[in-house]
This record gives C-alpha cells, structure tokens and sequence, in this order.
C-alpha cells in the first residue's frame, strides 16, 4: 500500500508538471473547431490533445494511444472559465493569507467569514 502511495504521488506531480509546461499553448487547441463550428466530439478531443502531446513530448517519449484521453482529466478544457476560476480561487487565498500572516487587524475574521460563506453567495455577487 504504501508504494502504491507513493507511486500515486509521484504519477500525480509528474502530471501537474507536464500539464503546466503545455497547458499555456492550448489556449487555442480546439479554435479551429469552435469557429468552424463543428462539434467538440471525443475524437476531435483526442486528436487536437495528441497533437499537442506530440509537440511536447514525442521526442523523448512513446505516445501510447490511451494517452490521448489524458485530455479529460484536464478541465481547462471543458469547463467554461475553469482557468479563471482557479486564477481567482488562488488570488483571494494569498490575500486572505497575507492578511492573517501579517497581522492585519480583521485578517482572521476576515477568512473565517470567507471559510463559512461556502457556496452560500451567488456568483454575481463573488
């Protein structure tokens, strides 16, 4: 169990590093097909996200065919404005961190009132 952990672990960094490394230059993967408007099939999915694994990796790796399905476990690009939703998750906690580390009056109420609002409020209003 526990190599298995490990082994997890370290399937789960290597992932989030190659992710991070090609994950700027999709940004414009599947263009072509929203413009065209053709729909976003699982095939057109593979294809686009094997090209990308190709311009990436093809030169010290085999590209194993079920790799072209890795392109699901990846939201940023399904999910409409998932990048933005991260980007702004990640913002607000350095600057609820920042104030409660440097001991700004009101920095813990602050984020103990963010922590207890949840999903409570409505998106216009975040």
């Amino acid at each position: 169990m526990r190599a298995y952990i490990i082994n997890r672990q370290i399937v789960i960094c290597a992932a989030l590093c190659s992710d991070r490394r090609c994950l700027p230059n999709s940004k414009e993967l599947f263009t072509p097909s929203r413009k065209s408007g053709d729909a976003l099939t699982l095939d057109v999915f593979k294809s686009e996200y094997h090209k990308l694994l190709e311009a990436y990796f093809a030169e010290n790796f085999v590209l194993d065919p079920e790799l072209d399905l890795e392109c699901l476990r990846i939201p940023h690009f399904y999910h409409a404005f998932y990048v933005y939703k991260y980007a702004t998750g990640i913002s607000a906690a350095v600057a609820l961190s920042e104030r409660v580390l440097s001991g700004q009056p009101g920095g813990i109420e602050a984020y103990l009132k963010f922590l207890r609002s949840g999903g409570s409020r409505s998106r216009s209003r975040h």
